[in-house]
């Protein structure tokens, strides 16, 4: 399957793309681009598939350590891989913000005037936060904080993509994340569908649209719950943790020229 081209209405100068499952040089079960260098992978394997993902995008993805919290990096040419930080962001053209997952949602944001990029890794810890304070709320302030540094007009709007991630006929989840989200957004339980007792169907997508209009973005595009979108579902394109216990990493990335 080819990579996709996130269809959003970025402005000129920006650029996005997700990679796939195929197309990289590692055997089972990380085949075969795998992206992820913390996952049993032959790291000189997973560095060829870097290489590759780097030689599409025609820039440099940074590729963090995520540890599904909230903090946000401020990437540069300098800033090394293994930074710890679970979103990143950037105003210096070249450097790809870069979100590895297989299940966790990807979002990738810009400005409408292309001054900044950036990227967020949504699984639901992240996305839940702390007092409904997670890594979207955390991104979208890195960015604005950015833009009020720079030359940008005033007035600037945020545009995000949403990336395929655990859909929601896949994602059984527990009391412990449905009061994640409901305790600050009693709303957010139209998200959730009952199972079974003690167990709900989550819509990622959905719960991640709620947070980012919550702060005024309101123009998302990309992964809409449907079906193809699924990461579980879609084993031919997409790595999938809950699917397969051992697998590699995909990764989503948005960068200026």
């Amino acid at each position: 399957m080819p990579a996709l081209r996130p269809e959003w209405p970025a402005p000129p100068g920006v650029r996005a793309l997700c990679s796939a499952r195929d197309g990289g040089v590692s055997g089972a079960p990380f085949d075969s681009l795998n992206l992820g260098d913390h996952v049993g992978d032959d790291p000189a394997l997973v560095a060829a598939n870097r290489a590759r993902h780097g030689q599409a995008l025609q820039a440099r993805p940074v590729y963090l350590r995520q540890v599904h919290a909230t903090a946000v990096a401020r990437l540069t040419h300098e800033t090394p891989d293994g930074t710890q930080a679970d979103a990143c962001i950037s105003i210096e053209p070249g450097v790809a913000c870069t979100i590895m997952v297989a299940d966790c949602l990807p979002i990738l944001l810009c400005d409408d005037q292309g001054h900044v990029v950036g990227a967020a890794h949504a699984g639901w810890r992240g996305l839940a936060g702390e007092g409904g304070w997670g890594v979207a709320e955390s991104t979208v302030e890195a960015m604005a904080q950015a833009l009020a540094l720079g030359t940008a007009a005033a007035g600037p709007r945020l545009i995000a993509w949403l990336g395929p991630c655990i859909g929601p006929t896949a994602f059984e989840v527990g009391p412990d994340v449905l009061a994640a989200f409901t305790a600050t957004d009693a709303a957010a339980v139209a998200c959730f569908k009952p199972l079974r007792e003690g167990k709900w169907l989550a819509d990622l997508a959905a719960l991640a649209r709620r947070r980012l209009r919550a702060l005024a973005v309101d123009r998302i595009h990309g992964n809409d719950g449907s079906a193809p979108w699924c990461t579980v579902s879609n084993r031919s394109q997409f790595f999938s943790f809950r699917r397969d216990g051992v697998t590699g990493r995909f990764a989503a990335s948005v960068w200026r020229d």
